[in-house]
């Protein structure tokens, strides 16, 4: 049997959680995660953890938030005036934007913080600066 070597096209189905044991993400239900080996589509220490492996193993994965997310970022955090928020935009604290950048770019941001005069953003990955654990099992090599 073929073990998986960079490069390679594979799919897995994997269950991500945080080290309190809460589920952010999970393939179970849907078809498996495809994805080349190396090529930087999946956090860089789930992609370290499949070459070697032969379809049908199944591992339990810890990864640090460096490389998962990375760190927290304060500079990904500003406060806007509240005026400049549209009257029709909910604020509540947790509610998930889209934000243009000067360059055009589509940015998600969450609200963290209100207050009378400002509403606090983070464009931070929400799942930045925490360590996960993957469960994987290989699937297939395409």
């Amino acid at each position: 049997m073929a073990d998986v070597k960079t490069g390679d096209t594979v799919r897995i189905h994997y269950t991500g959680t945080l080290t309190d044991g809460t589920t952010f993400d999970s393939s179970m239900g849907r078809a498996p995660l495809e994805f080349t080996v190396g090529s930087g589509q999946i956090i860089p220490g789930l992609d370290k953890a499949i070459p070697g492996m032969v379809v049908g193993d199944m591992k339990k994965v810890e990864i640090p938030h460096i490389e998962a997310y990375g760190p927290v970022n304060p500079d990904a955090r500003q406060a806007v005036p509240r005026e400049q928020i549209p009257e029709d935009i909910p604020t509540d604290p947790g509610t998930q934007l889209q934000m243009q950048t000067p360059d055009g770019r589509t940015v998600p941001v969450t609200i963290v913080e209100v207050t009378e005069t400002e509403v606090t953003l983070d464009a931070n990955h929400p799942l930045a600066g925490k360590d996960l654990i993957f469960d994987i099992e290989l699937m297939a090599i395409v």
